[in-house]
């Protein structure tokens, strides 16, 4: 899974980015940009986020992502995980806080390929 970060076009979707300063989905979103990841903003409370467009869900967005960046509470990785199967997604990486155990049995019964509890900033570390 790790191997899709250096892919050369890969796209990110991150759910939760915000240009709130004190959340993780501020630094995130714009470390993936800064490394030259092609990435969307998902947010229902967002219009933009860093200047881009913010997209209220996974169904509006205007291309299929690679990957889809979990960084919001268990509850509502819950509820967008039903909609990466709706859609086909089936990798996501959920940063530490993300998951619970519920979340994790949806992730193996379900089937997505995954990656919980690590840090996609550190994974991500070399710039493209």
């Amino acid at each position: 899974m790790l191997t899709i970060l250096n892919a050369p076009d890969t796209v990110i979707a991150v759910v939760g980015a915000t240009d709130d300063r004190r959340k993780f989905g501020y630094a995130i979103y714009r470390d993936l940009k800064r490394k030259g990841y092609q990435v969307y903003a998902v947010n229902p409370n967002r219009t933009s986020v860093d200047g881009d467009p913010a997209y209220p869900d996974l169904a509006r967005l205007p291309g299929k992502p690679d990957l889809v960046n979990f960084v919001v509470p268990p509850e509502t990785t819950l509820s967008v995980l039903k909609q990466c199967l709706d859609l086909g997604l089936k990798n996501v990486w959920l940063q530490p806080g993300a998951e619970n155990p519920e979340v994790l049995e949806v992730l193996v019964s379900r089937g997505f390929n995954y990656v919980a509890n690590t840090c996609i900033m550190v994974e991500s570390r070399i710039k493209r």
